[in-house]
């Protein structure tokens, strides 16, 4: 049997209460939202009240303005998240089954979906109080890594969005049975722990170019380009962990084994993937769109 890693002893609840027969309990995933977004929200307001990261030392928001923008942030994340795993992923059961729309605290949140719940949120917000958008945006975009990160963690805690097998000596033994079921695997089935290639990528990597760009380049003196490194990078990093990560069940076919959206002879492309083409595209014109203003 070639070598494994177990997969650690970390239970999915922090702690679980029990009142008049009903179990109420604390999940790490719901703590990755809550301390993500606070972190994400010092980082902002950090950055915010720094002035000379600003063209003309300017600040494109006050601590206040940031404060309110959080509240829709979070609806959009909600919202977004949730909306965006129903027509992206299972919009055939949900149609059939649509009271099943609002029980999001059984699962299934897309981070496509509550990008773009976000963007909608902040769209209506800037527009309302007349702040810039694309340097807004820029703001913003600082303050996702931290959640990404800590939400992918949750998603590994979870044993959830696991890989696809491998014989790495890495590769971690999932205990869930979804995870162990490998027809072509012999005895214990270990697989890339894809949550943690994300974590690092998305959240760790990801997140210190951004704040290396603010800090050390004054990135948010030339509009658009923070924003556009986060799409464009975010996009590269989960394009390139769709090749190991293991696709949502309702893609997989006898036909179709690695559970590609869209493919001609065998090749093809996932869902996720998929996703992420325009977010790059629209990285780089961002990025590129800030180099002419320079």
């Amino acid at each position: 049997m070639h070598a494994l890693i177990p997969f650690p002893d970390i239970s999915p609840e922090i702690f679980s209460l029990t009142f008049f027969g009903m179990t109420f309990a604390l999940r790490w995933y719901a703590v990755a939202y809550i301390v993500g977004i606070l972190l994400g929200w010092r980082l902002v307001l950090r950055a915010a009240n720094t002035p000379r990261l600003w063209r003309d030392d300017k600040p494109v928001m006050t601590g206040a303005q940031i404060e309110d923008l959080l509240t829709w942030v979070i609806l959009g994340v909600i919202l977004g998240g949730r909306l965006g795993y129903v027509l992206f992923y299972q919009p055939a059961y949900y149609l059939s089954n649509p009271t099943q729309i609002i029980r999001v605290w059984e699962g299934g949140m897309s981070f496509h979906g509550g990008a773009l719940g976000v963007i909608v949120a902040a769209f209506i917000y800037t527009g309302r109080h007349q702040i810039a958008r694309i340097s807004a945006g820029d703001l913003i975009a600082l303050g996702i890594a931290p959640g990404l990160l800590l939400g992918r963690l949750a998603n590994f805690i979870n044993a959830e969005l696991w890989g696809r097998p491998t014989d790495a000596p890495w590769g971690v033994a999932f205990p869930t049975e979804a995870a162990q079921h490998c027809p072509d695997v012999l005895g214990i089935c270990a697989r890339h722990p894809s949550q943690l290639y994300e974590a690092a990528l998305e959240g760790f990597v990801l997140g210190g170019i951004l704040i290396w760009l603010v800090w050390k380049r004054g990135a948010f003196k030339f509009p658009g380009r923070v924003m556009g490194t986060f799409l464009a990078g975010y996009g590269i990093a989960r394009f390139l962990v769709e090749f190991v990560r293991q696709p949502d069940t309702q893609f997989i076919s006898n036909g179709n084994p690695l559970g590609l959206a869209w493919h001609i002879g065998g090749y093809g492309l996932t869902m996720g993937q998929i996703l992420c083409l325009p977010m790059i595209a629209i990285g780089l014109y961002f990025i590129i769109r800030s180099r002419r203003a320079a």
